[in-house]
């Protein structure tokens, strides 16, 4: 497969998982406030997905549109990072979801910006403006429980420990990444990690939270597809209508 090929999945596969599972709070979150404030999260991450997966379509020369990539893959085809396919479970496990992707992915598009291929770095930068305030608020709602009462801490440190592990997966290199390095169109995964550390340690210091010993990439792995039930269970939500009713549109 085409590296920048490969990179356009990743990027869109990303937003897409994550923007379904934040979209599952729609008219269930805690406070009408959080309610509205995670319903535009998924919409701008849906948003920055139909620039990536379109990109992809128009690379691959197919005559696939965004939606086909999107709506018409297996679940083997898929390039995301396992930490976005995992269950929301409580409020503060998908915020601390959400703060660390959105700590990777603003210093992710901070590099992409930069990129040699034009339309990267055009998708980038815009993507990039939208992602500056996920970070920010995200980042805020962390503080504000971990460093709250008992339990909402006690909640954020346990989510901050079963996420944790998943994280290492972000900053592992294959031969499409080095590949990209060697064009100039990507950084190397490898080279984010300080950038990320220095962030989620100022941020997670705040919250009175506690990193976890080393067990940084002991889940995931740049495997290429997500053989898991959360995955499986995600597309069969996203995929149905499409798939029952292949190419109607509304």
């Amino acid at each position: 497969m085409d590296p920048l090929f490969q990179l356009l999945l990743r990027m869109g596969d990303n937003t897409l998982v994550l923007g379904h599972r934040v979209s599952e709070w729609c008219g269930h979150a805690p406070v009408l406030e959080e309610d509205i404030a995670l319903a535009n999260t998924a919409l701008d991450l849906i948003g920055q997905t139909q620039m990536w997966l379109g990109l992809a379509g128009e690379m691959e020369n197919k005559g696939r549109s965004a939606d086909d990539i999107a709506f018409l893959r297996d679940i083997w085809d898929f390039r995301n990072l396992l930490l976005l396919e995992l269950p929301n479970g409580d409020f503060g496990q998908t915020l601390m979801r959400q703060f660390l992707f959105d700590a990777w992915h603003s210093i992710q598009l901070g590099h992409l910006i930069n990129s040699s291929d034009p339309r990267v770095a055009a998708i980038a930068e815009k993507a990039a403006k939208e992602v500056a305030y996920h970070v920010e608020r995200s980042a805020d709602t962390v503080v504000g429980l971990g460093d709250g009462t008992d339990e909402s801490h006690a909640r954020m440190q346990a989510a901050l420990d079963y996420l944790w592990p998943y994280v290492g997966e972000m900053f592992q290199s294959d031969a499409a990444d080095l590949a990209l390095v060697k064009q100039g169109i990507a950084p190397n995964p490898a080279s984010l990690r300080g950038d990320f550390d220095a962030l989620t340690r100022r941020v997670l210091a705040q919250a009175t939270l506690t990193i976890p010993q080393d067990n940084y990439a002991q889940k995931g792995g740049k495997t290429g597809a997500r053989h898991t039930e959360h995955l499986g269970h995600i597309l069969c939500q996203m995929q149905w209508l499409q798939r029952a009713y292949p190419g109607e549109t509304w």
